[in-house]
C-alpha cells in the first residue's frame, strides 16, 4: 500500500461509490475511526485534519523531528506505570529501613547474650555503616555502567543472604563480620531512588520521592512492632532472620523492574530506551511525542559513573555541600534513633530514665514499655513525611532542608531541660519527624541536581558520606552518653546547625528543574 490513499479512489475500486453517496469524506473517516485501534487510516490533502483530531502517531511524519527522554517522561506524566514502580521501589526502601532499625534494638540483647561492652555495642552499627560506606560508590558505579536494575538485584540479594547467615553466628566477632557484609549489600539499595526518580516528570518528582519515603517509615515502624512481639517471647536471632527476608523478596521482585530509559540513552542504546518508554506509554494509556528518540550527547562507558565528574567546576561546590548535608543528616537521624533507646535505659529521671533501676551490668534488656516507646517515636516519621510533602514544592529543596535542620536542632536543645518521660518522648518525637523530613528532602534533591551520567555515582557518593556520619553516631550515643547524657545533646545540636548552613549555601535550586542528561 502506498504512503497516500485517496478515499474516493478506494470507494470507486470497491464499487461502493453508489452505496455511500450520502457520506462525505469527513463522516466516513469518523465511522472508520471507531472500528478499532488496530484499523489504520491514512490521510491525504484534507483541510480538516485538525478538526477531525488526527491521531498523534500519524501526524507530522517529518524525519527530522526528534524528542528526548525528558520530553517523553514529561509527556507520560504520572500513571499506572509510575504507580507500579512506586510499589516496587517502596518495597526495597521498606526492607532497607527494617535492617537499619534492627540495629537500635539489637545492642541491648547482644550485651546480655555475649556480655559485650558499650564500645563493642557501638561497633555493631559502626561496622554495618562502614560496609555501606565502602559499597555506596561501588554500587553507584555498577548502576551507572551496567544498569540500575542489575545493581539493585545483586545488592539486595547479597544483603539478604549475609543477614540470614548473621542470625546463625555463634560469637560476637562472627556476627560482626556478617553484619558488615550485610551493610555492604544494603549500600546499593539507595539506587532504587535513582531508578524511580528517572521516570518521574518534574511536576511530580518531589512529591513522589517524598511519598516513597513513607515506605521507609512503614519499615521502621514495622521493625519496632516486630521487635515488640518477637524479642520478649523468643530471641534476637529470629528477629534478625525475619528482618533479612524482605530484601530477598525484593531481589526476586526485581525481575519486574524496568531498566532506566535514561541509562539506556546515556549508554547509546536508544532502541531499548524507546521500548521502555513505549511500554510506559501503553500502561499510562497515552502516546509518546512524535519523532525519533535522541540523546543530547553520546557518552562512553568511561564517562559514565566517573567520580571526577562530581568535582568539576560546575558541580564541585554542590558536591562538597551535599556531602556535608548527608553526613549531618545520617549522624543526627541515626543518633536520634539510638538515643531514644539509651534514654529509656538510663538511670537519669530528667531524661526519661528509671531512677529505681539499680542494675549496673552491661546487660539491660529492653522491656515491653521500652519497645512501646520506640514504636511511638518511630511513628513520628509519618508527620515529618507529610509536612515535607507539602512544603517542599512551596519553599523549594534548599529552604525545606534548612528549616527542618533548624527545628531538629531546637527540640534537641530542649532535652537539656529536666523533663519527665512523657515530655522527653514528645521532644524526641518532634526532632525525629523533622530530621527524617530533612533526609527525605536530600533524597529528592541529590538525583535532581546531577546529570544522568553522574546521577547514580553522585547519589552513591553522597550516601557514602552519610555513612561516615552514621559510623560516628554510635560512639557519641553509646560511649559518650555513658559519661554524661548532655554530651550527645550538645553535639547533635551543633551538627544540625552545620546542616542549616550547608543547605542554605547550595548554589542550585532544583524545584521545577528538568533532569539533565549530560554534564556537557
Amino acid at each position: 500500500m502506498g504512503d497516500k490513499i485517496i478515499l474516493t479512489e478506494v470507494l470507486e475500486a470497491s464499487n461502493l461509490t453508489d452505496a455511500y453517496t450520502e457520506y462525505t469524506p469527513q463522516t466516513l473517516l469518523n465511522e472508520l475511526r471507531h472500528i478499532g485501534e488496530e484499523f489504520i487510516v491514512r490521510y491525504s490533502d484534507l483541510d480538516d485534519r485538525n478538526v477531525l483530531g488526527e491521531p498523534e502517531d500519524q501526524r507530522n511524519h517529518d524525519e527530522d523531528k526528534t524528542f528526548t527522554v525528558d520530553d517523553a517522561v514529561e509527556h507520560l506524566g504520572f500513571g499506572r506505570f509510575q504507580l507500579k514502580l512506586s510499589l516496587l521501589t517502596g518495597c526495597a526502601w521498606m526492607a532497607d529501613a527494617m535492617e537499619l532499625m534492627l540495629l537500635s534494638v539489637l545492642s541491648p540483647a547482644l550485651a546480655c547474650e555475649w556480655n559485650i561492652s558499650a564500645v563493642q555495642q557501638a561497633s555493631i552499627m559502626m561496622v554495618v555503616f562502614s560496609g555501606m560506606m565502602l559499597s555506596s560508590t561501588f554500587w553507584g558505579k555498577i548502576c551507572d555502567r551496567f544498569g540500575r536494575k542489575t545493581g539493585l538485584m545483586f545488592s539486595t540479594l547479597m544483603a539478604c543472604s549475609m543477614g540470614v547467615i548473621s542470625s546463625l553466628s555463634t560469637n560476637f566477632y562472627t556476627f560482626l563480620l556478617f553484619r558488615g557484609l550485610t551493610g555492604f549489600g544494603i549500600g546499593g539499595v539507595s539506587q532504587s531512588i535513582t531508578l524511580y526518580s528517572e521516570f518521574l516528570p518534574s511536576a511530580h518528582r518531589a512529591k513522589c520521592v517524598s511519598l516513597i519515603e513513607s515506605f521507609w517509615s512503614i519499615g521502621v515502624v514495622f521493625e519496632a512492632v516486630l521487635a515488640y512481639f518477637i524479642m520478649t517471647p523468643f530471641n534476637w536471632r529470629l528477629l534478625v532472620l525475619l528482618s533479612s527476608l524482605p530484601l530477598g523478596i525484593f531481589s526476586l521482585m526485581s525481575f519486574w523492574l524496568p531498566e532506566s530509559a535514561r541509562y539506556y540513552i546515556a549508554s547509546g542504546k536508544s532502541d531499548k530506551a524507546l521500548a521502555i518508554l513505549q511500554k510506559a506509554a501503553r500502561e499510562n494509556r497515552c502516546q509518546l511525542p512524535s519523532g525519533t528518540l535522541v540523546a543530547s550527547h553520546s557518552n562512553t562507558a568511561e564517562t559514565r559513573g566517573d567520580f571526577s565528574g562530581l568535582l568539576t567546576s560546575e558541580y564541585r561546590t554542590t558536591s562538597l555541600l551535599l556531602w556535608i548535608i548527608w553526613s549531618v543528616n545520617a549522624f543526627c537521624y541515626y543518633g536520634n534513633v539510638q538515643f531514644a533507646t539509651v534514654l529509656v535505659q538510663s538511670h537519669d529521671e530528667c531524661h526519661g530514665g528509671n531512677a529505681n533501676d539499680t542494675q549496673t551490668t552491661q546487660c539491660k534488656p529492653l522491656t515491653k514499655d521500652d519497645y512501646e516507646l520506640l514504636v511511638y517515636t518511630t511513628i513520628a516519621e509519618f508527620p515529618g513525611l507529610i509536612l515535607t510533602l507539602f512544603i517542599i514544592e512551596y519553599l523549594g529543596r534548599k529552604k525545606t532542608m534548612a528549616l527542618e535542620f533548624g527545628i531538629f536542632m531546637s527540640f534537641t536543645l530542649l532535652l537539656f531541660l529536666c523533663l519527665g518521660r512523657t515530655m522527653v518522648t514528645v521532644f524526641v518525637f518532634i526532632a525525629r519527624a523533622f530530621i527524617s523530613g530533612a533526609f527525605q528532602c536530600a533524597y529528592v534533591y541529590t538525583p535532581e541536581v546531577y546529570p544522568t551520567t553522574l546521577r547514580a555515582v553522585g547519589l552513591g557518593t553522597a550516601s557514602a558520606m552519610g555513612r561516615i556520619g552514621a559510623i560516628s553516631s554510635p560512639l557519641v550515643v553509646q560511649v559518650l552518653s555513658s559519661y554524661w547524657l548532655a554530651l550527645p545533646i550538645g553535639i547533635y545540636s551543633v551538627a544540625a546547625f552545620l546542616g542549616v548552613f550547608a543547605a542554605i549555601s547550595l548554589p542550585i535550586e532544583t524545584k521545577g528543574r528538568k533532569m539533565v542528561v549530560s554534564k556537557n
